[in-house]
């Protein structure tokens, strides 16, 4: 069972539907990774169903889709900007998936093509992507060939570097201590440097 929430029932979603997962990883950025990840389980509940369905996202009248992602509390602290990059996402899956999130790992022959068909999703850069690939592989038993090169360092074992990582309140503990201390040490980097 995934524990990116923190929250069962929106843990329960994200282990049950990929594209909620999918979601969730395009939402977590400028939030507590938590929040990202709850928020697949909030719009399921707005949306009265019990998972996500990319055609229904990918169909939905853009102002009542930004109305529903607003809604207090909101989706995500940027809900406009936010709510945008969701329904693209999702008409992206529905366009070359068949609305079929699985689509997108089931025959990569590789980690780097898995690496390279998530950077051309709609909000995701090649971090979020690596990211991901390391989530699927650790957490999802998605492992085509290459996929730790592929994910860089967030494949690597015993790392806690990434919500890959993060497996019960200790494990996401030691991956809020590893980008504080990497934040630090850009912080010390850029004022040596300036």
């Amino acid at each position: 069972m995934l524990s990116l929430s923190q929250d069962a029932a929106a843990d329960a979603l994200l282990d049950r539907d990929p594209l909620a997962l999918l979601t969730g990883m395009l939402l977590d950025q400028q939030i507590p990774m938590e929040k990202a990840f709850a928020g697949p389980a909030v719009l399921a509940e707005r949306l009265g169903t019990d998972r996500l369905d990319a055609r229904q996202i990918a169909e939905y009248d853009p102002e009542a889709f930004l109305a529903l992602f607003a809604e207090r509390p909101a989706v995500h602290r940027f809900p406009r900007s936010m709510a945008g990059r969701v329904q693209a996402l999702h008409r992206a899956i529905v366009e070359q998936y068949d609305g079929d999130v699985t689509g997108l790992w089931a025959d990569a022959a590789d980690g780097a093509e898995l690496l390279r068909r998530l950077s051309a999703l709609p909000g995701f850069g090649t971090q979020k992507a690596q990211i991901f690939v390391a989530l699927l592989g650790k957490q999802r038993g998605v492992t085509p060939a290459g996929w730790r090169e592929a994910a860089g360092a967030y494949g690597d074992e015993g790392a806690f570097r990434s919500v890959a990582d993060v497996v019960d309140p200790d494990s996401l503990q030691k991956v809020r201590a590893f980008k504080q201390a990497a934040k630090a040490a850009a912080k010390a980097g850029t004022n040596a440097a300036g």
